[in-house]
C-alpha cells in the first residue's frame, strides 16, 4: 500500500481532493436556497473546476521516471483519469445531496466523464501543466457561444443539454473512451 501513498502523493492528490472539497464547498453556499430551478450552468461550472483542480495530478515531477519505470503505466493512468471522473461527479452529486438542486444525475455522470476525457486527451497532447486548458476552452464556448441548431448543436454544446439527448451522451462518452486511451497509451507530454 505504500506504493499507493507515494503514487498519490506525486500526483498531488491531497491538493486536489482539497481543491475539489472548497468547489464543493463554494457550490454548496452559493446555492442554499433549497430546491429551485436547475441551474444546468453552475453545475458545468462546477465540474470542470473540480475536473481542473484534480487535472494537475496528471502528470509526476519527472516525466522520464514515469517512462523508465519498470511498472505498467497504461492501467495505472487509466485509472487515475477514471477515479478524477468520479470524483468531480460524486463532489457535485454529494452538494446536491444536501440540497442545492443544480443538475439531473445522468447530466453530471455525462459531464464528468467527457470533461475528465478532455483534461486526459489536453495532458497527452501538452502535457499535465496544460492538462486545464481542453474543458476551460471548450466550457468558454458552450457558455459564450451561440448554440447552432439540430445535431451540430447538440455535439458542440454537450454539456448543457438535457439527460437522454443522443447525440451529446454520445459526444461525452466518445471524449472520455478517446482521451483516456491516448492519456493511458502516451502519457503526459514532456
Amino acid at each position: 500500500m505504500r506504493w499507493l501513498t507515494l503514487y498519490a502523493r506525486s500526483r498531488q492528490v491531497p491538493a486536489s481532493a482539497t481543491a475539489v472539497a472548497l468547489v464543493a464547498l463554494a457550490a454548496w453556499a452559493f446555492n442554499q436556497d433549497g430546491p429551485g430551478p436547475v441551474s444546468l450552468g453552475t453545475a458545468v461550472l462546477v465540474l470542470t473546476a473540480n475536473v481542473v483542480a484534480a487535472s494537475v495530478g496528471l502528470g509526476g515531477r519527472d516525466a522520464a521516471l514515469e517512462r523508465t519505470a519498470a511498472i505498467r503505466w497504461v492501467p495505472r493512468r487509466a485509472a487515475h483519469v477514471l477515479l478524477i471522473g468520479a470524483f468531480a461527479g460524486a463532489a457535485l452529486l454529494t452538494v446536491q445531496a444536501v440540497g442545492a438542486r443544480l443538475a439531473p444525475g445522468e447530466v453530471v455522470v455525462r459531464d464528468s466523464a467527457g470533461l475528465v476525457g478532455l483534461a486526459a486527451l489536453g495532458a497527452a497532447l501538452w502535457g499535465a501543466q496544460s492538462a486545464w486548458t481542453l474543458p476551460t476552452g471548450w466550457l468558454a464556448f458552450t457558455l459564450l457561444a451561440p448554440v447552432p441548431g439540430g445535431t451540430v448543436g447538440e455535439v458542440l454544446d454537450w454539456m448543457t443539454f438535457p439527460p437522454g439527448t443522443a447525440a451529446s451522451t454520445g459526444t461525452a462518452w466518445a471524449l472520455l473512451v478517446t482521451g483516456t486511451a491516448v492519456y493511458a497509451v502516451a502519457g503526459p507530454r514532456r
